[in-house]
């Protein structure tokens, strides 16, 4: 928390520790089919209004997957690239520059010349450059297309494409096709009409019953359904292998991209079975990675693609060009694979610099706002990077508990970029959208989903978007008190703390957004602790609980050169997950602690 905040706001934006609400029904559920009162406790905990079959939650597997062609659109998007495939055509491949638009631009690239036998000479990546394009078919992208020789007579979108009518008519014009894969909230005047196909599972005709899965799944979907297609035309044989092999890349950019692990059958499910081909390790990039995080990191699971795999990736298209990535997963040897890495790891750790200090400046700019109690943060950073807009935001939705947007300039001139983080009361996209309909002209451009999204703001227009935006969340959000807040799973007896208790959760997995990781709150007595880390940031503890002696790691948990507000002897209120703590070979459990305070009295 900023010092310079104060005394009573220090007060506010103290966050609370509340225990998750619990779905009693689900609970009673999950005993009598025989998970554990602790397995039972964390289900329950997680899916509020659920009411289907547990299994597909706690057994994942491919065999609730449904069938592609329940996606609208699905099949006359298979059939233009079959067609395409059958004829010869040059293909285009058009997908935006994070984890899920890579992953989707993998998977797309790699059945058409591994699986249908497109020659590389016929296919043409086009990802633009996220501070000289911007997102999605973007009008740079556009002209680069066009640009082309001999042009592609198709292009195939992947997570982007739903809000791009005016380019994609443009491409139509010149005799290009496009097929749209997306999985981003269409426009309220729905799929772009220009578009050959638009298959997105939000669309309101749409008969697949998850519309959670992330833009990848959309791309692995259609493929496997241009697949079919191709088999029953006698293009390829019928022993073409299936696509199954690819979902390693789905399961990263399914985590790495925070869409639903809740109560979606179908991304825990490729979560789960592309974790098991990960960990095979027959990819370069899988083993590249485990070269680099070193061989206690293996397993890899659902937290090694988010928090170690999925920000190298993103780094390298938030700061500069995201071939490095595209190069990075496509790596056909491990010296090529880790030549790579190499950069993706540089990347990552300036974008910890620059997003240190524009996490700086935009709390200081938030302050006011807080003070103000107004529902959500508009911040603008006049020298901010905009490849970090998205990591800001979330800083600030973690520091205060209400929506955040952070904007900084864009390359066009005259106009701001910006990238906005939800709480789980608001729907971000849906909030934007009636900003848009409230000052069309101060929102010209924008998209996301629930949790996140985009926007393009005039810099004329930044005062009118900022008045219409936080109407829009106000309308929504209209009397809900806004804090930050902690829930956590209640706590742990002494005689939990073992590594079978760890393999009792992890059985429940995969975790991710909608579905936390377990967190637990207790009290416990501060044995031993110091400083750790380059910066001296991170805490490293011993706590008692009864008989049970545990050690501890806080990280982030001081700003540089601040000492602790606790010592030896204190007890300290915690909210903690538990982990385990590899090391030569041995394994011992330890808690991460995510929050603490010390108790007085």
């Amino acid at each position: 928390m900023d010092v310079t905040a104060p005394p009573d706001l220090h007060a506010r934006l103290k966050p609370r520790l509340l225990p998750r609400p619990r779905n009693e029904a689900l609970y009673a559920r999950a005993r009598a089919e025989g998970l554990s009162e602790l397995q039972a406790r964390v289900l329950a905990g997680r899916l509020a209004d659920y009411e289907g079959e547990l299994a597909p939650l706690t057994q994942p597997s491919l065999r609730y997957l449904e069938h592609p062609e329940r996606l609208a659109d699905g099949r006359r998007a298979a059939e233009r690239i079959a067609t395409a495939v059958a004829e010869g055509e040059h293909i285009g491949i058009l997908t935006d520059y994070d984890v899920d638009g890579i992953t989707s631009h993998v998977v797309i690239r790699r059945t058409l010349v591994e699986l249908f036998g497109v020659p590389e000479s016929r296919l043409h990546s086009l990802i633009g450059h996220r501070i000289h394009d911007g997102y999605g078919i973007s009008l740079p992208l556009v002209e680069r297309t066009l640009g082309l020789s001999p042009r592609p007579t198709l292009v195939i979108t992947a997570d982007c494409g739903s809000s791009d009518e005016p380019r994609i008519a443009r491409l139509k014009a010149e005799g290009i096709d496009v097929v749209v894969s997306d999985h981003h909230a269409l426009p309220i005047e729905g799929p772009p009409p220009s578009a050959h196909a638009v298959v997105n599972p939000t669309r309101s005709d749409c008969r697949y019953p998850d519309r959670t899965i992330a833009g990848c799944m959309v791309a692995w979907l259609v493929m496997s359904l241009t697949r079919s297609v191709l088999i029953e035309w006698g293009v390829i044989p019928e022993a073409t292998p299936k696509l199954s092999a690819w979902l390693s890349y789905v399961a990263l950019g399914t985590v790495a991209d925070c869409v639903s692990l809740g109560a979606s059958p179908a991304n825990r499910a490729v979560v789960s079975h592309g974790l098991a081909l990960i960990n095979r390790m027959e990819a370069a990039c899988w083993r590249a990675m485990a070269t680099r995080l070193g061989e206690d990191s293996v397993p890899f699971s659902a937290e090694t693609l988010a928090f170690q795999m999925g920000p190298r990736i993103n780094a390298r298209s938030r700061l500069d060009d995201p071939y490095a990535a595209l190069h990075f997963m496509l790596a056909a040897d491990d010296a090529t694979a880790i030549r790579h890495l190499q950069t993706l790891d540089e990347d990552n750790q300036s974008r910890k610099v620059i997003e240190a200090e524009m996490v700086e400046e935009a709390r200081t700019l938030a302050l006011p706002q807080i003070e103000a109690d107004l529902p959500a943060l508009v911040v603008y950073l006049e020298s901010g990077h905009p490849g970090v807009q998205g990591i800001v935001a979330s800083r600030l939705v973690q520091a205060f508990g209400r929506p955040a947007l952070v904007l900084t300039p864009a390359a066009a001139p005259g106009m701001l970029t910006g990238s906005g983080r939800s709480i789980e009361a608001l729907h971000l996209r849906d909030a934007l959208q009636r900003a848009h309909e409230l000052a069309p002209e101060a929102l010209p451009r924008f998209g996301g989903h629930r949790g996140a999204a985009g926007v393009g703001v005039p810099v004329e227009r930044f005062e009118a978007f900022r008045v219409a935006f936080l109407q829009a969340v106000g309308e929504q959000l209209v009397g809900l008190e806004l804090f930050p807040q902690v829930f956590t799973d209640g706590t742990l007896m002494p005689e939990q703390f073992r590594l079978s208790t760890l393999l009792e959760l992890e059985a429940l997995g995969p975790y991710g957004r909608e579905f936390d990781a377990p967190l637990f709150e207790g009290e416990f007595l501060v044995e031993s602790l110091r400083s750790v880390g380059a910066d001296g940031t991170h805490l490293s503890m011993t706590l008692s609980a009864g008989a049970a002696s545990l050690k501890a790691i806080w990280f982030r948990a001081l700003t540089p050169g601040e000492l602790p507000a606790f010592g030896l002897g204190d007890r300290l209120r915690c909210a903690y997950r538990l982990n385990r703590n590899r090391w030569r070979g041995q394994e011992s459990l330890q808690l991460m602690i995510e929050h603490a305070e010390p108790r007085r009295g």
